[in-house]
């Protein structure tokens, strides 16, 4: 038997319940990993509140991110073995089971090592988020050494992972934050200017920055009015990456006279339609960001940390909105 936290009904954080169940089996191609850490992300509270992508199937454990050891193997495994320190993102969403819990079923190709630089905590705080801003940056955007890019809300999961992805690639970076305290801190993880958005226009603090011209790409993680507005804050024939749907009356009259080429990232395809090439994509891009981590150019802000139990708890603090950085989850 194992312990794990239970959505079992939608609903507040009350419906999240501690409750014993039976051990996973490996198949053939999976892993059975000791899940030490696992990652609270947005997404974790609007399924619990609104239904998972699979309503019919509660209880269930939620919990995309993961990070652990390697306790069995399946028979064809060939890529680990029993001890190796994983961290992946996998499950979580309804159908196969989360990270709230002490173990987790991943298949090898989905998974990546753990860099040997980040403790447990900080490894499962990570993939998530990672894989969202390299999709975005990398993937959508295609950027390039030299460009100016706009990171919105850069004090958060995505936003301070972007930052550092961008810099890394050479890039120069301004970001939103909400108050003196989240500027320092996106400072502190490479940007080189932070817009107060509650005091300062971004739009036109964007366009100062890059001398009238616009940023080359946008990346937005607010969606709504933000999303819209960010048109005008980038150059012509730039791109702008969303995260979350635009305004349902959205005046895209901006994005065609700007020639603004519009993307959408949503990281949890591969696991909703079952793209096989898009799951292992995944691990190799937190394969990437492991040697970025390993190199000291990449680093995850842990914000607050919960035991497994209170992961009701975990999911208040993180729709209060107050938090800079990762939410986790400490299974041990």
């Amino acid at each position: 038997m194992m312990k794990a936290v239970f959505m079992t009904a939608v609903g507040g954080p009350e419906v999240l319940q501690l409750q014993e169940t039976q051990e996973p089996t490996p198949g053939s191609k999976e892993l059975l990993v000791r899940l030490k850490a696992a990652g609270v992300n947005p997404l974790d509270w609007k399924m619990r509140k609104k239904g998972t992508r699979y309503p019919d199937r509660l209880p269930a454990i939620l919990g995309c991110d993961g990070a652990g050891i390697v306790e069995r193997i399946g028979q064809d495994v060939e890529h680990f073995k029993i001890g190796d320190e994983v961290y992946f993102c996998h499950g979580g969403i309804g159908d196969h089971p989360g990270n709230y819990a002490e173990l987790a079923i991943v298949n090898e190709d989905y998974a990546a090592r753990k860099p040997t630089s980040l403790n447990f905590l900080d490894a499962g705080a990570a993939p998530l988020v990672l894989i969202t801003a390299w999709e975005s940056l990398h993937d959508r955007a295609k950027i390039k050494k030299g460009q100016k890019i706009l990171v919105h809300a850069g004090a958060g999961g995505v936003g301070h992972v972007a930052i550092q992805l961008a810099k890394a690639a050479g890039c120069q970076v301004c970001t939103t934050i909400g108050s003196e305290e989240k500027a320092n801190f996106v400072y502190s993880v490479g940007a080189d200017k932070a817009i107060l958005y509650k005091k300062d226009d971004f739009v036109q603090a964007a366009l100062d920055w890059t001398d009238g011209n616009g940023v080359d790409v946008a990346l937005d993680t607010v969606g709504d009015e933000t999303f819209a507005k960010t048109l005008s804050a980038v150059r012509y024939y730039g791109d702008l990456v969303t995260i979350l749907s635009p305004p349902v009356d959205m005046n895209w009259g901006v994005a065609r006279v700007r020639n603004v080429r519009v993307s959408f990232e949503l990281m949890l395809t591969p696991m909703t339609e079952g793209l096989e090439t898009g799951k292992q994509h995944h691990a190799w891009i937190l394969e990437q960001c492991g040697s970025l981590f390993d190199d000291g150019r990449l680093k995850i802000k842990v914000d607050r940390t919960f035991p497994l139990h209170e992961a009701a708890e975990a999911h208040r603090y993180l729709e209060s909105g107050s938090g800079m950085g990762k939410v986790v989850l400490a299974i041990d």
